[in-house]
């Protein structure tokens, strides 16, 4: 044996001895560890808010979340901070009250530069008036006056969102007064009108009978639910109506025969003629009408009177050097003017008028000013209209000073 080999034996052997002594103490007098103790409570309880005097108030033992830690019931004055929604019977309303005349300058402050000043609305911000009896049209004019169905609405909308940029910024009366003048803009009210809690129910929206109930899973559902019809589903096929709107119809022998045939029924069996706008003026009744209109533009205080009165009238319609339509047409040479003169695109009802030759004198003019919508039926026109009379003179006076 090598002389390493026998050092090494010599000092294994006491060195195994020790080892052996080590684990017999070890084993017989080393007490086991304790398990980790559970600190989630500890955890939890370092972790979580102090508690509040409104979390006592609702803190039960038997209450169903507290198992999960989280949330807590409501609480009914948080509840009814939420609760703002105004019914259709006025459920809800707080008190207070506006007119239509404080409604029309906080309008105009708050409201006109995107809804227009009469709510005729502005580019493609919502109009909130006009369009009444266009429900069944191709293109409805849908607003407050010819589609919403309940003035709680108007408020609740009013008094939640708006203004843009400054949504719950208005005061209760503010809101009403607001309100009232958009009905007074859809003709739903005079200008002496003041709307409030007291009588809000009162007031009956144009289309409050023209909504329904949706029950189609009653009585639509079941029918496209069930196995659908392949092939001869049904006896015969009727061509009730053409699509000349979409220009969908196809062509083929009889179609124009049918869609003039169908044209004399809509307008009551005569076929529908639009006559070209003829001069019929004389020279003798032009002169009348220029004398008229400068004994009209004579009075400088009816000028001057009549400027502060177009302000009603600037928001669509344009006057002066420079002038282009706008929401309207300008009104520059309107005075003695034939109607439907300038170049742009009227109603219906004014069209009409130009095919007739009527011509915008002190006359018409005072008429039209007076009353917009019986002057001529149908007008977009959503001015209400000017009721004194010597409003009517001033304005005539004021657009009298302006030339073509």
């Amino acid at each position: 044996m090598s002389k390493s080999l026998k050092l090494f034996a010599t000092a294994a052997a006491p060195a195994a001895a020790v080892l052996v002594v080590a684990y017999n103490f070890a084993d017989r007098n080393v007490t086991a560890m304790p398990p980790l103790p559970d600190r989630s409570e500890a955890i939890a309880a370092y972790t979580a808010p102090p508690p509040s005097p409104l979390m006592a108030a609702v803190a039960t033992e038997g209450d169903a979340t507290a198992k999960f830690g989280l949330g807590r019931p409501a609480l009914p004055e948080e509840i009814a901070a939420w609760d703002v929604d105004i019914q259709p019977d006025g459920t809800g309303l707080p008190d207070g009250s506006g007119d239509v005349w404080t409604g029309e300058e906080l309008f105009e402050d708050n409201c006109a530069i995107c809804h227009g000043s009469f709510g005729e609305g502005v580019d493609n911000w919502p109009k909130l008036a006009g369009g009444m009896g266009t429900l069944a049209d191709e293109d409805p004019l849908k607003t407050v006056g010819s589609y919403w169905p309940y003035l709680s609405t108007v408020w609740d909308y009013v008094n939640r969102s708006m203004p843009f940029g400054g949504a719950q910024t208005l005061t209760a009366d503010e809101v009403y007064a607001i309100t009232a003048y958009i009905l007074y803009n859809n003709d739903l009210v005079d200008d002496d009108f003041t709307l409030s809690k007291e009588n809000f129910a009162e007031v009956e929206l144009p289309n409050a009978g023209g909504f329904i109930v949706d029950d189609r899973a009653e009585t639509e559902y079941p029918i496209w639910t069930g196995a659908p019809c392949m092939e001869n589903c049904k006896d015969s096929v009727e061509i009730t109506m053409r699509a000349r709107v979409l220009d969908v119809t196809p062509e083929e022998d009889g179609a124009e025969e049918a869609a003039e045939t169908m044209g004399a029924e809509s307008s009551g069996g005569a076929p529908v003629e639009v006559a070209a706008a003829e001069t019929t003026e004389t020279t003798a009744e032009m002169a009348e009408t220029e004398e008229a209109v400068v004994a009209v533009a004579a009075d400088p205080e009816l000028i001057a009177t009549g400027e502060k009165v177009f302000k009603k009238c600037k928001a669509c319609h344009k006057v002066g050097d420079g002038a282009k339509h706008g929401t309207g047409p300008h009104l520059n040479g309107i005075v003695g003017a034939a109607v439907g003169a300038k170049d742009f695109k009227y109603s219906k009802a004014l069209t009409s008028l130009a095919d007739s030759g009527a011509v915008w004198d002190e006359a018409a003019l005072a008429a039209f000013l007076e009353d917009p919508k019986g002057f001529a039926k149908g007008t977009r026109m959503s001015f209400r209209g000017l009721k004194k009379a010597e409003d009517v003179a001033a304005v005539t006076a004021y657009l009298a000073t302006f030339a073509e």
